[in-house]
């Protein structure tokens, strides 16, 4: 039987619909069967964003959402419309516990202040709070070969970098910095000095046009798995990826002043990508290979993923372990990435 009530999965819903409009406009391209796991996994993934960063980022939150994270796999989830509706989605799916785990270790990260000095520190942390979604929704869309997870979760980071580059100055005034400290520590610039006093500066634009271009790079590896995506998905999968390169662009637009001004995509623009989206969506070269290694720092997602015995829904649903015929991990990336708002600490 299950845990969620239609009440319940329309809260999930509205989740999505009042915390992400872009998002929402995206999440119509999936099938309707799909929705409402992806909601559920979104509607965690939000949850714990306010529960660790806008209620203030105590370590005792995290162990708080441990807590309910282990009653869902219990199959006694809390009586909340959030924890039942996830319950069904892992019960039906199977998705592993590991990726939410190191969703939580990233938001623990946050939690502590964990500093990153380098580049593949900024990447461990993108792995966790959104390397790990992708991974979720590779699971959820059946997407299990470690090639497709691993193009799964390079987007994720993709988007994670160009979340980092446009919060740059919402989050120093919070304190945090998520730009490798190497890098402007080699420019001559003292990450604790411009912390205490965080106003736009050429060493900050130059950072973060160079974060951008790290970006930009793990766009184009997640492209290579666009042509094994069924095309009924295509246009959700363009439209995840062009929203958020959007997201560059402006910052880019922006004369990389993300200290003064926050990038922002206006409504008539993102309809204009998805409308691009749908359009282009035929003409993906089929020839586009997927094989490719893992980041370093997401192959433990992907192994996950890789490992994952057949879920209930795939059993019912797909056949055999390993069919890659609905692709649509990039749109579920997309729904993930979203539900933490623009994942960036995870997103604020």
């Amino acid at each position: 039987m299950p845990f969620a009530r239609p009440a319940d999965l329309a809260a999930c819903r509205e989740m999505i619909r009042t915390g992400s409009r872009s998002f929402f406009m995206a999440s119509l391209f999936l099938p309707s069967r799909m929705r409402e796991a992806a909601y559920a996994l979104y509607a965690f993934c939000r949850l714990s964003d306010d529960e660790v960063d806008v209620a203030g980022g105590p370590e005792d939150a995290v162990a708080r959402l441990q807590g309910r994270l282990d009653r869902v796999y219990a199959g006694t989830p809390d009586a909340h419309a959030v924890d039942r509706a996830l319950a069904d989605t892992v019960a039906d799916y199977g998705v592993p516990k590991v990726l939410f785990e190191a969703l939580l270790e990233g938001l623990h990260w946050d939690a502590i202040g964990r500093r990153y000095e380098t580049l593949d520190e900024v990447q461990d942390y993108a792995a966790r709070v959104a390397g790990s979604v992708g991974a979720m929704m590779a699971v959820l869309m059946g997407a299990r070969s470690a090639d497709m997870a691993a193009r799964a979760c390079d987007l994720g980071a993709a988007m994670q970098l160009t979340n980092i580059a446009r919060d740059v100055g919402e989050d120093a005034r919070m304190g945090r910095l998520y730009l490798p400290r190497r890098w402007l520590r080699e420019a001559g610039l003292s990450p604790e000095a411009w912390l205490a006093n965080p106003v736009a500066r050429p060493e900050i634009a130059a950072a973060t046009e160079r974060l951008l271009q790290e970006a930009d790079a793990l766009y184009a590896r997640a492209d290579r798995g666009v042509a094994h995506l069924d095309p009924a998905f295509r246009p959700a999968i363009f439209a995840a990826r062009r929203l958020y390169c959007a997201i560059g662009d402006q910052v880019r637009r922006n004369g990389l002043d993300n200290i003064n001004q926050r990038a922002v995509t206006p409504t008539w623009r993102k309809l204009g990508l998805l409308g691009l989206s749908l359009k282009s969506a035929a003409f993906v070269p089929a020839q586009i290979s997927a094989v490719g290694p893992p980041l370093p720092q997401t192959a433990f997602l992907v192994r996950a993923v890789a490992e994952a015995p057949q879920s209930p829904v795939e059993a019912r649903q797909k056949g055999p372990k390993g069919v890659e015929g609905d692709m649509a991990w990039l749109v579920d990336l997309f729904t993930g990435m979203q539900a933490r708002s623009g994942l960036q600490r995870p997103s604020r």
